[in-house]
């Protein structure tokens, strides 16, 4: 069974290769002609390294038959090699007299923790095991902190507080939380859900009517009335970047952290999510909408500008959350996000 899991996953990225339309990738004017990769890359920053759009890194990886590769099982020390004859690259290894070897290799000092992530894993692990959307009235039924020792009025790491409603069998670990922002659509008006500011962790030390709770990590301040809800445990993927199949038109409605404008790696929420058939992995390219100007007595509309890329990491029914992949614009509140 492994062997074929491993099988699937070595031919995944040869298969969205196939399945797209054969275009010739535009190169960078100043390409290397290789790339050793080191600790800190991404995919997507070293396709930037020789193409224009390095979101399309699974289709212009290459797809010589003759080399077994997997795009996502790349390390520090493989060398990255541009075939300029047709624009793909390939992964070899570093040989004697500074040549290169392309040939398959067997790894025994890697795993796949090693691996070079698709898009920086740091920029987006804390918002991957957070529920981040709730709806309306959602965390009225869900255990309560009622009040903490000695007194606090509120609590931080370290601390001891109590918690009512909290069920024996649903484990000890769980997460706290407390309304945000509500969510509303800018063309419609709809509530499109509420935002759950995150606030830390505890570990249930005694279940009872009022439960013991250990608060082993906060973010913020915790207070009585705040919500638990359950650890939900860290979530991992591999993400194959590409455009939706169809016209996708979201607005950003919120910068992460609250702030009106946001630049590269910034986390931005868009008003479209699973119903508007955006999934995890898609690339939207931003647009900052034109402006109106005054030639005299006549106006004219400039055209929209494309200013960057994002990276759709986590979708919801009516949101989702993305990265900010590249910019050359500050990013702010009702730009646009079209497919690329």
């Amino acid at each position: 069974m492994r062997k074929i899991i491993s099988l699937i996953c070595l031919l995944l990225p040869a298969l969205a290769f196939a399945a797209q339309p054969e275009t010739v990738p535009e190169l960078r004017k100043d390409a290397p002609d290789l790339h050793i990769v080191t600790k800190g890359d991404t995919l997507w920053s070293i396709s930037g390294k020789f193409f224009k759009d390095p979101w399309r890194w699974p289709y212009i990886w290459g797809a010589n038959k003759d080399i077994i590769k997997d795009p996502h099982w790349i390390y520090p020390g493989d060398v990255i090699v541009l075939n300029r004859a047709n624009n793909t690259l390939r992964i070899g290894q570093a040989g004697t007299n500074g040549l290169v070897k392309l040939s398959p290799k067997i790894r025994e000092s890697y795993s796949e923790r090693d691996a070079i992530p698709s898009i920086p894993a740091s920029a987006i692990a804390p918002f991957l095991s957070q529920p981040l959307i709730i709806q309306e009235g959602e965390l009225k039924e869900a255990p309560t902190l009622v009040g903490a020792r000695a007194g606090r009025v509120t609590l931080g790491s370290g601390d001891v507080g109590f918690a009512k409603g909290l069920p024996a069998d649903k484990g000890a670990k769980w997460q706290i939380y407390r309304p945000g922002k509500t969510l509303l659509d800018p063309d419609t008006n709809e509530v499109l859900g509420i935002e759950a500011i995150y606030l830390g962790n505890v570990e249930v030390t005694d279940f009872a009517d009022v439960s013991t709770v250990l608060i082993t990590k906060a973010v913020q301040e915790i207070d009585k009335g705040d919500r638990l809800v359950m650890h939900s445990g860290e979530v991992f993927s591999t993400y194959l970047p590409r455009a939706p199949a169809g016209d996708v038109l979201a607005r950003i409605i919120s910068i992460y952290g609250g702030v009106s404008q946001g630049g590269q790696n910034t986390l931005v929420t868009l008003n479209k999510g699973k119903r508007d058939g955006l999934e995890s992995g898609h690339v939207l390219a931003l647009y900052r909408k034109g402006e109106t100007v005054k030639n005299n007595d006549e106006k004219t509309l400039l055209p929209d500008e494309r200013y960057g890329l994002l990276f759709v990491f986590r979708v919801f029914d009516k949101v989702s959350y993305a990265l900010v992949m590249q910019t050359k614009l500050p990013v702010e509140l009702l730009d646009q996000a079209k497919t690329p």
